[in-house]
């Protein structure tokens, strides 16, 4: 299963989502894009958390599974993602996806992996466990 940023959030808030997330680090082979991690740090870092416990919570997650990186073959697939989900967004009238949705979608495809978000720029796509 790929984790996005949204499930290790709510996995470290311990909401209900982020149980539903735990049950999965248990029982499930998990993958983290490494751009996610940066992201993580970002939003933690931002709202004052000591650096110490980013780097705790970092450290967490790549110790609960796979940090796959982007090659050429992950740019490409992540380009023709994002462009998807810019569509679907436009079509749904939501904000404008990140280019890290595009790379944790087309991470899972490449797997042939479920992503576990809460998201709404993945929701209702057939790939995606949706925990919102």
């Amino acid at each position: 299963m790929v984790f996005d940023s949204y499930a290790w959030i709510e996995y470290f808030l311990g909401s209900d989502s982020g149980r539903i997330v735990k049950n999965y680090i248990d029982t499930e082979e998990v993958v983290t894009p490494s751009i996610v991690l940066a992201e993580v740090a970002r939003k933690y870092l931002r709202e004052g958390v000591k650096e110490e416990d980013v780097f705790k919570r970092l450290n967490f997650i790549v110790a609960s599974g796979t940090v796959t990186e982007i090659d050429a073959e992950l740019s490409v697939a992540a380009a023709k993602a994002y462009i998807e989900l810019f569509e679907k967004a436009k079509v749904e009238k939501l904000k404008r996806p990140s280019l890290t949705d595009g790379i944790v979608l087309a991470t899972g495809r490449i797997l042939g992996a479920k992503i576990v978000t809460g998201d709404e720029h993945f929701k209702g796509l057939a790939e995606v466990v949706y925990i919102g």
